[in-house]
């Protein structure tokens, strides 16, 4: 088992930018840079099927971290945001439905 799996955690985080992916390879791909009360993270996420970019900013997300870094089209995604198939089959982000602070952990 290598070191990042032991520390990987599930982690609230509130989203401070997000603009279309354009250069990406699937469609509806977003990029969110995302603040996770101790660091600021990016991640890449298919999230424009089920939300709109001018809504994700300022949304509370769980995200995984601790699972590495993945290079998508030259953005480099830190952290693996949360969501679930919604009707349609497409992501829906899993979002706290009370206020909680950032950085908070799932458990």
């Amino acid at each position: 088992m290598n070191e990042s799996a032991l520390s990987s955690e599930i982690r609230v985080g509130e989203i401070l930018e997000a603009e279309e992916f354009e250069e990406a390879r699937k469609p509806k791909m977003a990029k969110l840079k995302i603040d996770l009360g101790d660091q600021e993270v990016n991640s890449a996420a298919q999230l424009l099927y089920n939300h709109e970019v001018s809504d994700l900013v300022g949304a509370k997300v769980l995200c995984a971290t601790g699972l590495g870094e993945v290079n998508i089209a030259g953005f480099v995604s830190e952290v693996l945001t949360l969501g679930v198939p919604g009707e349609d089959g497409n992501p829906v982000l899993v979002t706290p439905e009370e206020e909680v602070p950032k950085g908070n952990l799932l458990y």
